[in-house]
């Protein structure tokens, strides 16, 4: 019953975490750059404002929601610990992304002035922000992907 509840939980911020980076990559996103030059930096100061808050504890949380999956799995060569241990690795691995690369962009965002940033500069730091979230997009996903391959592997198992 722990491991149930476990993989529920695991489940659930993976799922919430992907779902949350996926829709602001081909909806938010996308959308705030057809807004006019000082508009678009306002609004991505916004945003950058509001994820910074939330962001930290639910991409931890997920990853830590690992943990006890994987250590309730008595056998650690079965496929069902090996994929849940590749989807902790991409969580963890887009996390370190998150930290090297798209903090910075963010803390620098936050330093722009609306008024007096020109275009170029703005849409360089934005195009590097986006590829870096692509990039994270792509372990996000992947690391779900893992996450429910190890629940199909131990419920195969079972039968």
């Amino acid at each position: 019953m722990a491991l149930k509840a476990a993989r529920f939980a695991n489940l659930f911020l993976t799922g919430a975490l992907t779902g949350n980076e996926f829709g602001s990559w081909i909806g938010l996103h996308p959308a705030l750059h057809e807004l006019p030059q000082q508009a678009h930096v306002r609004s991505e100061q916004a945003v950058t404002r509001r994820y910074g808050k939330i962001m930290p504890i639910f991409m931890t949380g997920a990853i830590v929601s690992f943990v006890p999956v994987l250590s309730l799995l008595s056998d650690r060569r079965s496929f069902s610990f090996l994929f849940g241990f590749a989807g902790m690795l991409c969580y963890a691995t887009m996390l370190a992304i998150t930290l090297t690369g798209n903090i910075p962009i963010n803390r620098r965002t936050l330093e722009l002035d609306p008024d007096t940033t020109t275009r170029e500069e703005f849409l360089e730091l934005r195009a590097r922000w986006d590829r870096l979230h692509t990039a994270r997009n792509g372990l996000n996903l992947t690391g779900f992907g893992l996450a429910i391959l190890g629940v199909l592997a131990s419920t195969q198992g079972n039968r």
